[in-house]
């Protein structure tokens, strides 16, 4: 552990007692694509009996009416965000017919952009505006890269943690709100300095269908004899997250600013308020008249930005998240780096999440320069290069312009996270987090342990195609969560809370009081309350880009 953090450790405990972390909050969205028996995308609409996409917050869609995303409220534990993402499942599970929730990141049986629906939402503006918008993201980057799965880890500090913390800082005298924000924003620098970890850690895409790649082949290997409909590489952790995957290249040539929140703000804002050749030449309408897409810009709105995490504020309806994250700073962090986990029903271990909150406080916690120009090639680089080969024992990833075994460099990380997790373990007896992070070094030790040598050992030995192994482990998921207890109490709350959202989203479609261009007119109208300074990303002669949304770049 560095000396920083030790220090900053035994501070927050005199000034707050044993349990300095006392009062965060977490929570979890995950993402699950709704397939037929045949192994298909489900061509069916959301059904009603889930409630409303667009007003429902725990229960929506993303990219495609078959890609249903489930949201827990904020948790005060990780038992209490588990079992709430449980009754989620098992509530959507006896709504959806026939059909399963797919148990892996990417999809199976893809046939080719026009089998993927896109997300409806109602006849309402705002409705309207977020079919656009994947509209949009379907023309610029093909659906098919929309439809991979992932699981979002949300978190953040009470505010009496961040008054004892800015009490240590010495000669500290900012306000508490601008404090937070550059605690967060230190969090972001650092997550994108160390989140390579999480790849090796829990990366659980090592192989893909062969129908997912249609024509191409990208260097993937087969199995020789058997599961000649599985592509894969040897040592990778997480083809989601690498080129294959999410194509996220062109984005990183944005310019997009961690430094500070303004920084921040500016060049997002920015980023929505530039037109672009590539997207220029798609159009605004089509034939019919129908919107193409939002607008011509580099980014249609904020969150079309792909990042592996971040700083978010609560957005009120209709307000940009740039002028949100302005007005009130920022008031949690969302992780968008975690494959679903295959052999997990609900997608995502306890442990996990438990390792998740000790490694985000040494994020923050730890010294965090701002990002040189330098230091984003290897942080890029060491992603890339975890992504598609993270398990190889030789390989060297780059800190400070030096290479490092990667598993080297992932046992000291780890092992100062261990000292995070000592301190949230003295609010319980049994030691879960200290476990979490042994779990973890255990694997460096033996890395056929980790989730992505499971899956290749499993289709290697049983000689599985990946559409059977995956089709298999949905199978088991739904059968196992339908078997389980689900309390009467959650399923009449859910009952309700869809019933109610209905309701929410007709009152929205009978409110609208003008047509869909005014209204986008008035919601491009909004800009932070500072002044914008000049975007510093891409001059419009670069190469246009590659396709480099997930689609997790959702309204």
């Amino acid at each position: 552990m560095s000396r920083l953090v030790k220090q900053r450790l035994h501070a927050l405990v005199d000034a707050l007692g044993l349990d300095p972390f006392r009062g965060r909050r977490l929570g979890i969205e995950k993402e699950s694509l709704r397939v037929d028996r045949a192994g298909y995308i489900s061509q069916r609409p959301h059904p009603r009996a889930l409630g409303s996409a667009l007003t429902h917050p725990e229960i929506t869609t993303d990219f495609s009416d078959a890609l249903i995303e489930f949201i827990t409220p904020p948790g005060r534990s990780v038992s209490e965000v588990a079992r709430h993402l449980r009754h989620l499942h098992q509530f959507t599970y006896p709504l959806i017919g026939d059909e399963l929730l797919w148990a892996t990141s990417m999809p199976c049986m893809v046939i080719d952009d026009d089998s993927i629906p896109i997300a409806r939402y109602g006849d309402s503006n705002i409705g309207t505006m977020k079919q656009v918008y994947r509209r949009g993201l379907g023309h610029r980057y093909g659906r098919v890269m929309q439809i991979i799965s992932g699981v979002h880890f949300n978190f953040s500090l009470s505010r009496p943690f961040f008054t004892a913390y800015r009490g240590i800082e010495s000669g500290n005298d900012e306000s508490l709100r601008d404090f937070i924000s550059r605690a967060y924003f230190a969090l972001v620098r650092n997550f994108h300095r160390h989140g390579w970890i999480l790849l090796l850690l829990f990366g659980a895409s090592p192989a893909i269908c062969r129908s997912f790649m249609g024509d191409r082949i990208d260097g993937l290997s087969s199995f020789s004899r058997m599961g000649r409909g599985t592509l894969f590489k040897p040592f990778a952790t997480s083809l989601r997250m690498s080129d294959v995957g999410y194509r996220n290249d062109s984005q990183k040539r944005l310019g997009i600013s961690c430094d500070s929140l303004d920084r921040y703000v500016d060049t997002l804002h920015g980023a929505t308020r530039t037109s672009w050749p590539a997207w220029e030449a798609l159009g605004l309408l089509d034939e019919e008249g129908g919107h193409r897409q939002l607008n011509t810009n580099l980014l249609q709105i904020e969150n079309e930005y792909y990042s592996l995490v971040r700083p978010k504020q609560i957005a009120r309806t209709g307000e940009m998240p740039t002028v949100a994250l302005q007005k009130r700073g920022v008031r949690y962090v969302e992780i968008r780096a975690l494959d679903v986990d295959p052999f997990s029903p609900v997608g995502i271990d306890e442990d996990v999440m438990r390792f998740m909150e000790a490694f985000l406080v040494h994020c923050m916690l730890d010294k965090s320069p701002v990002i040189s120009a330098n230091e984003q090639e290897e942080i890029d680089e060491n992603q890339r290069q975890v992504a598609v080969r993270g398990r190889d024992p030789k390989l060297d990833i780059q800190v400070d312009g030096k290479g490092v075994p990667v598993f080297d460099r992932a046992r000291t990380i780890l092992e100062s996270v261990r000292a995070i997790a000592d301190i949230l373990d003295q609010a319980n007896e049994k030691r879960h987090y200290a476990r979490a992070v042994d779990t973890c070094l255990s694997h460096l030790d033996d890395p056929q342990l980790l989730p992505a040598a499971r899956i290749l050992e499993t289709l290697q030995d049983s000689g599985e195609d990946f559409f059977v192994f995956a089709m298999r482990l949905s199978e088991t998921h739904r059968d196992a969560l339908i078997a389980e207890p689900f309390p009467a109490r959650s399923r009449a709350r859910l009952q309700e809370r869809a019933a109610r959202s209905l309701k929410a989203q007709a009152e929205i479609e009978d409110s609208d009081r003008f047509g869909f261009a005014k209204y986008l007119e008035r919601y491009f109208a909004q800009a932070p309350q500072r002044p914008v300074r000049a975007f510093p990303g891409p001059a419009r002669t670069a190469p246009a880009p590659e396709p480099a949304s997930e689609k997790e770049c959702i309204v």
